[in-house]
């Protein structure tokens, strides 16, 4: 056996140094345009998208795809073989136009288990159009459209008449694959431990694209996504196991002065939609962006460092996390493709205290698999689209005025029932692309100044500034849901349902503007109405992490009755706002994975792709590296137990919802 297979390498090796490249190359032009266009098409996407190459290695493993798939085109007739190379290139094709939409919008690569979740682009396909849609993305077409044009041109020179007499299709095929073959072998045998770590979790696709180029991962993609179909099968017991281990040596939060407080009042919980803590405070000609929202920040608890932890189920993602304080899945949306798994939510907690738990929200009940999902988390009812007369439209549907004006009665009746009630209210007007609100608020952010003219005389000028950007549209479409925020609580008052009530308001995630936007906003001269030039000192550069660490939402803790008046600036995220009104409602949570922010210190914010944030450090998975803030001093054992830490959160909220360990463990313990 072993002297066959010496045997057989021994023939492999003499047949790729005595191969004729030479000759390979005029009898396979038509192949090669398809390999070579295809490989570019990879790159163009990595180019276009992370802007940037930090690995070469993914050529190997796209090409190793390339050659296999292609390879099979020799099973058809040279005149034939158009057909097979064409649909293959625009496949190819698809792929990297997808991606490179896709990654525009979730700043993340597509996933074959996310095909349903696209079922969601039809609700917000002009959003899509106007502010992620771009020329980049017909880039790719080039390669189809290139083969074309060498297919047209190769048989006008009789080119495929001539190569009939001359092709082997067996021996081409078999070489053509045995190339493709040893290059992946190749490639993968020389896959370190961590790339292969990251390529099982799937954590980072951005990552995964730079460093194993975009067929690969798709493969790879597919192969992970028909997971939850055989994970019954496999790693349930190690799965299981990690598990129990990560919650055996959870801490537990110790009670503090907030703990209880505020039990037995009603909540009203304001799912903010794409508010950013930059909005907070932020000015224009001196008029506030969000004044009403600064007003609560102002007079409650208001934590400024606070982050949504999102993965591509952006809205929904939140809801899951803020719901069960535990991160969303990589490969899917929860409420989409795990719905029916057990979860631990608050409103169930909050329902065993006699609460009546209700949500809010404009949209149609099936979009993001909401009136399956919010029952399964504990909701009594879901007030949706149906519910409401979409008597004045915004953006994507009913307005935010109009939205809390017609809930205002509804939530009077569910008062009147006598019990506590919990009310998630879920805006819809400040999405993207953010262009409406003008029909409605005269918010401008343009700049007036004085400057000194060339008649060296003052003059009062009004500079265009962001007016007409995607930021100036986001600051006058926030000051439009600021407006109906403000409103909404006027009536709330005048209703008398301000009494006795905790307001809650949260950004869902932030409202991924282009960075060229912010660069504008931070380098705008207001005495010249132009942009600091690059070389200029004045110049600020928004960078990856500037960005990543800009993308902070506003979490406020409100009531008309105290003025608490405290800022919370240490690191916290979404996964701990469950925890902390635990503690101040009366509830303890056994699964969860954040903390309570009041009792809680050296916090660490970990996401769904890796990435993990501090009060001394951000850090980038994608490239193992990591930025020190405020002049803060760590040791390696401090980075070290923070990787390790996220690794096992990751690993464990995973498999709580992949092989619905929460379910599992229950019924064995009442058995």
């Amino acid at each position: 056996m072993k002297n066959k297979i010496i045997k057989n390498i021994k023939k492999i090796k003499k047949e790729i140094f005595s191969f004729n490249y030479k000759e390979y190359a005029k009898t396979n032009i038509l192949f090669l345009t398809f390999v070579i266009t295809s490989i570019i098409n990879g790159l163009l996407l990595i180019l276009l998208t992370v802007g940037g190459l930090s690995y070469i290695k993914f050529i190997l493993y796209d090409l190793s795809i390339v050659l296999i798939l292609g390879s099979f085109v020799y099973f058809i007739r040279p005149k034939k073989q158009i057909l097979y190379i064409f649909f293959l290139s625009l496949l190819l094709t698809i792929i990297c136009i997808v991606n490179s939409i896709y990654y525009t919008f979730y700043t993340s690569y597509a996933s074959v288990s996310l095909l349903s979740t696209s079922l969601f682009v039809v609700d917000v396909g002009d959003a899509v159009i106007k502010n992620v849609l771009s020329i980049k993305d017909f880039t790719y077409l080039f390669a189809p459209i290139t083969i074309l044009f060498v297919h047209f041109s190769l048989r006008k020179r009789n080119y495929y008449i001539a190569l009939e007499k001359k092709e082997k299709s067996k021996k081409m095929f078999t070489k053509t694959l045995i190339v493709g073959i040893v290059l992946l072998v190749i490639s993968c045998v020389t896959m370190t431990s961590v790339e292969y770590g990251r390529l099982q979790k799937q954590w980072n696709r951005e990552y995964l694209v730079m460093k194993f180029g975009i067929y690969f991962y798709q493969i790879n993609d597919i192969v992970k996504s028909l997971e939850p179909r055989v994970n019954t099968l496999f790693g349930y017991d190690q799965a299981l196991k990690e598990y129990k281990e990560f919650y055996a040596q959870k801490e537990v939060s110790p009670k503090n002065k907030y703990t209880n407080i505020f039990q037995g009042k009603n909540v009203i919980a304001i799912h903010a939609e794409s508010i950013m803590t930059d909005v907070i405070n932020k000015k224009f000609n001196d008029k506030e962006v969000s004044p009403n929202i600064n007003r609560l920040a102002k007079e409650g608890i208001y934590f400024s460092n606070f982050y949504s932890q999102v993965s591509v189920g952006t809205s929904s993602d939140t809801e899951f996390t803020l719901a069960t304080s535990i991160l969303p899945v990589t490969n899917g949306t929860v409420f989409v493709n795990y719905w029916d798994r057990k979860y631990e939510s608050m409103y169930q907690y909050f329902r065993d205290q006699n609460y009546y738990v209700a949500s809010f929200h404009a949209n149609t009940g099936a979009f993001w698999n909401r009136l399956v999902m919010h029952k399964n988390l504990g909701y009594n009812k879901l007030y949706s689209k149906s519910d409401y007369t979409i008597d004045e439209t915004l953006g994507l549907g009913l307005s935010d005025k109009s939205f809390f004006t017609q809930s205002v009665p509804k939530l009077q009746d569910i008062a009147e029932k006598g019990n506590p009630f919990f009310a998630t209210m879920i805006m819809l007007s400040n999405h993207t692309p953010f262009d409406m609100a003008k029909q409605y608020d005269d918010y401008t952010t343009t700049i007036k100044t004085t400057i000194i003219n060339e008649e060296g005389k003052k003059e009062e000028v009004e500079w265009p500034y962001l007016e007409g950007k995607k930021l100036g549209n986001y600051y006058n479409s926030v000051h439009y849901a600021d407006s109906a925020i403000g409103q909404f609580l006027t009536d709330l008052d005048n209703a008398g349902l301000l009494d006795n009530t905790v307001v809650i308001l949260y950004g869902d995630h932030d409202a991924r503007l282009p960075e060229k936007d912010y660069e504008i906003e931070k380098n705008y001269d207001i005495t010249t109405g132009k942009l600091y030039d690059k070389t200029d000192s004045r110049y600020v550069e928004e960078d990856y992490y500037t960005y990543e660490l800009n993308r902070k939402v506003p979490f406020i803790i409100w009531t008309k009755d105290k003025k608490y008046k405290k800022e919370v600036k240490a690191v916290a995220g979404m996964y701990d706002i469950m925890p902390t009104l635990g503690n101040m409602f009366g509830f303890t949570p056994k699964y969860n994975l954040g903390h309570d922010l009041f009792s809680k210190k050296d916090n660490i914010v970990v996401f769904p792709n890796g990435n993990w944030v501090t009060d001394k450090m951000y850090y980038n998975a994608q490239k193992d590296e990591y930025l020190l803030l405020k002049n803060s001093i760590v040791t390696s054992n401090e980075v070290t137990e923070n990787k390790e830490y996220a690794n096992k959160l990751l690993e464990t909220s995973n498999n709580l919802i992949l092989y619905d360990l929460i379910r599992k463990t229950t019924e064995t313990t009442i058995k």
